[in-house]
């Protein structure tokens, strides 16, 4: 398995930080009340969810791209 090159990272966390609005009203998650911390299961789901809206997400934007619908 190859190395992936620095390029390519910063591009994908381009490409993240590019879609984390999109990818945050997908997931559809409340936010934190101030005074009360998430436990660590929680917080292991709500990153299930980000990471699935993501995916979600950048898919969609592809589809939009290739059919332009």
């Amino acid at each position: 398995m190859s190395e992936v090159s620095a390029e390519v990272k910063m591009a994908r966390m381009k490409e993240f930080m590019q879609l984390l609005p999109l990818t945050m009203e997908v997931a559809g998650l409340p936010e934190c009340h101030p005074d009360r911390a998430f436990t660590s299961d929680q917080m292991e789901a709500r990153l299930i969810s980000i990471r699935m809206a993501y995916k979600l997400a950048r898919n969609f934007l592809r589809e939009i791209a290739e059919t332009g619908t």
